[in-house]
């Protein structure tokens, strides 16, 4: 028999009836409410030694189903097992897996004593200790010696040189973790001066930037900064301190912009790599790419993706005569377990949860919940609040308005804190004080429950995560944010019919994303993933997903794969008005994206795109680009500035530049702080819907837009920009709900202020800053900051500014700016003034979390200093 065959037999049938009874125990264990059980297998009942065996035989094997199966055992042996003997033997097993940190989690937890090597024979002595020294890596920067799991060491060993690598791994396998190392490691040994990690999301380039500068403590051989400014970067091209800049792909583009293209980055990190397919943004996050390689065609990229199918796509691109490889595991490092739960008969309050594994089911037990859930809301927070009350339980909601729902009822169900948290307090005030006094989360959280979207302020955000993660917040409610690469680990995870998008069912990959919060590695052994009403066809429409990997396929490609929708509405944009042209969400962004690639190659078969369409396609599309690069008279540069805005609507605003038979000065954007600044802004953007793209679309809601553009740049706070609006529906005699206007303004500023607003506007100044050198008029060009800038960060004056290049969150920085007299300080400047009234600033009313977040940003005099 070989040892392929001895492993299937061992898991079908050797030790099946032992792995099921320490699969239902360890389940069990899990979780709370469950009803007495008699039938329930018993530990003293397991042959623990042979168990074991079969463990250690199942660990050799390199398919996840045997490797699962192993780490099972070890984490029962060590949990359920009498005797510190099996206990020790399940730490070995553990080692023999390279799942260090579980072993580590296991002594920490009191569940396996200490000094476990003093313990172990000689020979096992010698084993452990030569499999940790081959499982360790060194980091020169800092001469650590980390222990790793075999996706880590096989990333570690690959990403050297100049090679460019793609890493694909399940989501509980410690990539963030050891590639911030690699990044810190690689930027002062191999001396890149400038390194950019991408992130598809603003939350989670705060968590990135967070975690460096934590991981880099006070050293100054190297800057952090999610700005798109320029000065670092000259700073560091010049020989001044390294820089990693983390940025979002549009901000990449903002400091390439700013740059003139003159940007040479050395090492490139694309994070949540996958995020290439995204409709709309897959293509902005493509071109961030293919630009930074044009103008340092020796950068090294780095790509990392949470269990894709296929890595090794992403380096297709890779120029030419440069290396690539591709590290795909699929190991478990913390045991997940999938299970569903189903009514009893006609019993409303009592549930059936059942594991389902490898194609099979386990019964698990009943759970009792506390109160009838009538309806799914009540369902969905009933049963989370009954299975996960020790805490640490995520919740999935398909939209805000229901997370806030359902995060209000987990809360009736639980008793009142007292005393209440002194954290949880602060957070609370600052939900009061940052964006409502009737804010729904401030009471919630003062009884450990929240709920978290993506439009929240980010401040905000990160208390809440920060506050699950030690324990604090027991309930966390949230939407499709978490699937969006943010780095939060739960014990359990809650969902009925999840949904992404409008309404569009979750795909396996997706789900199986979302199931990877459950049981983060080194926090937890296992995570539970609780899939409610799995017969409901309406909640399920596919049934519970199997465990998927994400097919990687950029966004272009997806669309090209349509036929030929793609050539047909290029003919169309160059003949038509654009508000008569149907599927223009669908086609816009990647074909402006193609237009600008013509018009930089000549041909699209000259584009590495053309190697994965048939020859017919291609020729197709060359003919439709050319007939619409024929009509276009800007260069290819301008084009290239602004992914995703054709150059067929750059062309089309240009000739209306040309055609305005007005005051030039009328085209131009008034400063914010003057009185026809809200009109101006109207104006021009009705003018880029007519122009351009319908990007402030109906007209009827530009006057709105404009309203919220004004005041993101005047520096409102959240706050103030809420309290505006209820006093103008109170003014109007409109009626609203509080809680909906609340996320309606949420969404206004991320939607239009932050992202359509720069991407348009920033490219409306382009074209006419082009016409007013066409007619001699660059005494109207005004070289500050650029729009886009300004309207990504909500700033708008040179404190407000100054405040934010110091590392202080938006939400911080407009509360001091609040406070501040002139507009015009420098970042020192900025220093001296919060040096010295910092003793004061609980009794201006600012929050306590953000006078901590000040603490900690800022390098102060004194006893203040962090």
């Amino acid at each position: 028999m070989s040892l392929a065959d001895l492993q299937s037999w061992l898991l079908q049938e050797g030790v099946r009836d032992d792995l099921d009874a320490i699969t239902q125990l360890t389940v069990r264990n899990e979780l709370d409410n469950l009803a007495p059980d008699p039938s329930a297998p018993s530990a003293t009942a397991i042959d623990w030694p042979r168990l074991l065996l079969a463990g250690s035989i199942l660990a050799r094997s390199d398919r996840r189903h045997d490797q699962e199966a192993a780490l099972r055992i070890a984490t029962a042996a060590i949990s359920l097992a009498n005797g510190q003997a099996l206990k020790d033997a399940g730490a070995v097993l553990l080692g023999k897996l390279s799942n260090f940190r579980a072993i580590a989690l296991a002594t920490n937890r009191g569940l396996l004593a200490a000094d476990i090597d003093g313990r172990l024979g000689v020979a096992l002595r010698l084993e452990a200790q030569r499999r940790e020294m081959d499982r360790s890596i060194l980091v020169q920067s800092s001469g650590a010696w980390l222990q790793v799991n075999d996706f880590q060491q096989r990333f570690w060993s690959n990403a050297g040189g100049e090679r460019w690598l793609s890493a694909s791994a399940p989501t509980a396998s410690g990539k963030t973790f050891l590639v911030l190392q690699w990044l810190i490691d690689q930027v002062i040994a191999r001396e890149a001066r400038v390194a950019v990690y991408l992130a598809p999301t603003r939350a989670l380039v705060s968590e990135i930037e967070t975690s460096l500068k934590r991981l880099l403590g006070n050293t100054e051989v190297i800057e952090v900064s999610s700005l798109p400014l320029p000065d670092k970067y000259r700073a560091a091209r010049a020989g001044g301190a390294r820089v990693i800049l983390v940025f979002t792909q549009e901000r990449l583009h903002f400091l390439a912009n700013v740059l003139s293209d003159v940007l040479s980055i050395d090492l490139l990190i694309v994070d949540e790599a996958h995020k290439i397919g995204d409709n709309q943004r897959g293509v902005i996050l493509q071109d961030a790419i293919e630009r930074a390689t044009r103008a340092n065609p020796k950068l090294k990229a780095v790509f990392i993706s949470p269990a894709t199918q296929n890595p090794e796509e992403l380096l297709t691109d890779a120029p030419d005569g440069v290396q690539t490889v591709a590290v795909d595991s699929d190991s478990s490092t913390v045991l997940q377990n999938l299970m569903v739960a189903t009514q009893v008969p006609r019993k409303s309050k009592l549930w059936t949860l059942t594991l389902r594994h490898e194609g099979s089911t386990l019964p698990v037990g009943t759970l009792q919940l506390a109160s009838t859930p009538d309806g799914l809301k009540k369902r969905l927070a009933f049963i989370a609040a009954a299975v996960g009350e020790r805490g640490g339980t995520l919740v999935y909601t398909n939209g805000a308005g229901e997370a806030e729902e359902v995060a209000d009822l987990i809360s009736q169900l639980l008793p009142k804190l007292r005393p209440v948290d002194s954290e949880l307090l602060e957070l609370a005030e600052l939900a009061r004080k940052g964006v409502h006094q009737d804010f729904r989360l401030a009471p919630l959280v003062e009884r450990g429950v929240a709920f978290h979207y993506g439009n929240m302020p980010s401040l905000l955000r990160l208390e809440i995560e920060r506050l699950f993660r030690l324990g604090k917040i027991r309930f966390l409610v949230c939407t499709s944010t978490l699937i969006e690469g943010v780095n939060l680990s739960c014990r359990t995870i809650v969902v009925r019919g999840p949904r992404k998008g409008k309404g569009h069912p979750m795909e396996p990959h997706d789900f199986w994303n979302l199931a990877g919060r459950a049981g983060r590695w080194g926090d937890e052994f296992q995570g539970n993933i609780i899939c409610i009403d799995p017969e409901d066809t309406q909640a399920w429409p596919s049934g519970v997903p199997s465990r998927a990997r994400y097919p990687i396929k950029r966004e272009s490609d997806a669309v090209l794969d349509l036929g030929d929708g793609m050539a047909d509405y290029l003919s169309e944009r160059g003949l038509s008005d654009i508000s008569s042209i149907e599927d223009t969400d669908k086609f816009e962004q990647v074909g402006a994206y193609l237009l600008t690639t013509f018009m930089r190659l000549g041909s699209i078969s000259a584009a590495s795109l053309s190697k994965r369409h048939d020859a017919a396609s291609i020729a197709k599309l060359d003919q439709a680009l050319g007939a619409l690069a024929a009509q276009i008279e800007i260069d290819v540069d301008l084009a290239a500035r602004h992914p995703g805005v054709s150059a067929v609507g750059l062309q089309r605003l240009l000739d209306a530049f040309r055609s305005y038979g007005g005051d030039v000065e009328n085209l131009l954007l008034a400063e914010v702080a003057s009185n026809d600044s809200y009109d101006r802004f109207i104006t021009i953007m009705g003018r880029i819907n007519k122009h351009m793209f319908l990007a402030f679309a109906p007209d009827s809601r530009i006057r709105l837009y404009a309203l919220i553009v004004v005041k993101w740049l005047k520096g409102y706070s959240l706050a103030r920009i809420i309290r505006d609006s209820i006093e103008w529906h109170q003014n109007t005699g409109r009626s609203f709900k509080l809680p909906d206007l609340i996320r309606g303004t949420m969404e206004l500023v991320e939607q239009i202020a932050r992202f359509r607003a720069p991407k348009y506007l920033s490219a409306y100044m382009d074209v006419l800053h082009l016409h007013l050198r066409e007619i001699g008029r660059e005494d109207l060009i005004d070289d500050g900051l650029d729009i886009g800038t300004q309207l990504e960060f909500g700033v708008s004056s040179t404190t407000l500014l100054s405040l934010m290049e110091l590392g202080l969150s938006r939400m911080s920085a407009v509360v001091l700016y609040e406070k501040i007299a002139r507009d015009d300080l420098s970042r020192e400047e900025c220093v001296a003034w919060i040096a010295e009234r910092v003793g004061q600033l609980q009794t201006m009313g600012v929050p306590a979390i953000i006078i901590r977040e000040v603490r900690e940003r800022l390098t102060l005099p004194g006893d203040i200093a962090t």
